[in-house]
């Protein structure tokens, strides 16, 4: 599984951008919630582990492994249905031999290292319609099992990650045209269904923050008064932020005008205490972080290592303009975690294995000549 490798070829950029947000994400939750701080250090420094041990391992053999992954993952997301713990009304965590962890943060890396095998196995049928049903059939158990949690959020992602992987996978662009003519009057419909009062598609405190979300000031002290907490304390920090650990009594955390704000909302702690400046550091590495996830996903010497790559891309990406989209008012709050940054061991493991797999396919990248290294 080891194989000799060139340091020239080693992605220190990626690792580099990585540690800094990392970094950020530490002195944040230290600020908004200091008991947190070394437990999140510790999850960090575990995960970063992680991601130098699974970088010199050959990705390509861990993938015949895919169906025990497809397996594992679909177990973990049942047990969470039948013994999960309960915490603030949702059945998402699973606690084995002492251990509590997130499975649908873990299912989201299971699922692109599953699809990435499975697409190249079956790469020259993925313009057939048996592959393509045969992909979704298998994605639909794992995305009914994290609906049932209820976990929204976390769905919307899966879906797009799904989307993703599928686009890089090769699928036919006359499927990508048919879903979607079929997908957006479906969400148009679906949206105007959820919006009436006997709605029974979601859960009514979903569908409450999406109604806070549109009417704002009906909402006001109860599904929208984080949200808007959050945006007040974005705005409060202006160019350079009223500094880290600020002790007025008027900051989100101080005031506990947020519940949780080292997680879902941290955005909004980065806003307050380092301004528009510190906000823009964030956005600009994530963006750093997906777009070299990117130019490793087209340098890979197979698919499967393409579809890996921007599989991660896409999770980094997406998920981190959903939390800041919620952060500043330009999305419903949907209960996501910005990676690397907000406060949660499972997130910031899988995100760093993630980045493992991306580390390892660089370092087996074609060279200028189109031959593996």
């Amino acid at each position: 599984m080891l194989k000799h490798y060139h340091i020239r070829d080693y992605d220190f950029k990626l690792i580099i951008l990585v540690v800094a947000l990392t970094v950020v994400g530490v002195l944040a939750i230290g600020s908004a919630k200091e008991s947190l701080q070394s437990r999140q250090l510790a999850g960090a420094v575990f995960g970063f582990f992680l991601m130098l041990v699974l970088s010199l391992f050959d990705y390509s053999v861990i993938l015949k492994f895919y169906w025990i992954m497809y397996v594992t993952n679909l177990v973990l997301l049942y047990l969470v249905r039948a013994i999960g713990v309960t915490v603030g009304g949702a059945q998402r965590w699973l606690n084995l031999f002492g251990i509590q962890f997130q499975p649908s943060e873990t299912a989201k890396i299971l699922l692109i290292l599953f699809f990435a095998q499975f697409i190249m196995k079956h790469k020259e049928e993925m313009g057939t319609l048996k592959i393509v049903g045969g992909c979704v059939l298998l994605f639909v158990p794992s995305i009914v099992l994290i609906l049932s949690q209820p976990d929204l959020s976390t769905s919307i992602m899966v879906v797009i990650l799904f989307c993703v992987v599928m686009f890089v996978g090769g699928v036919s662009w006359k499927y990508v045209i048919l879903a979607i003519s079929v997908a957006v009057p479906a969400f148009i419909i679906a949206l105007t269904l959820i919006l009436q009062p006997e709605q029974e598609i979601i859960n009514d405190f979903q569908q409450r923050r999406i109604l806070a979300w549109l009417y704002p000031d009906e909402y006001s002290d109860t599904e929208a008064y984080q949200q808007n907490n959050s945006m007040m304390a974005i705005g409060s920090g202006m160019l350079y932020g009223k500094g880290y650990n600020t002790n007025e009594i008027s900051s989100v955390k101080n005031g506990n005008f947020i519940a949780e704000v080292e997680t879902d909302f941290i955005y909004a702690v980065i806003g307050e205490e380092f301004g528009f400046a510190g906000g823009c550091v964030v956005i600009v590495l994530l963006i750093l972080i997906s777009f070299e996830c990117i130019m490793v996903a087209r340098k890979a010497k197979d698919l499967a290592g393409t579809i890996i790559a921007a599989g991660v891309a896409a999770l980094i990406g997406f998920q981190g303009m959903l939390n800041i989209a919620v952060a500043t008012g330009a999305s419903p709050n949907t209960g996501i975690p910005l990676p690397f940054v907000s406060y949660g061991l499972t997130s910031v493991v899988s995100l760093y294995i993630g980045v493992g797999f991306v580390l390892n396919i660089r370092l087996q990248c074609k060279n200028d000549r189109g031959v593996s290294k």
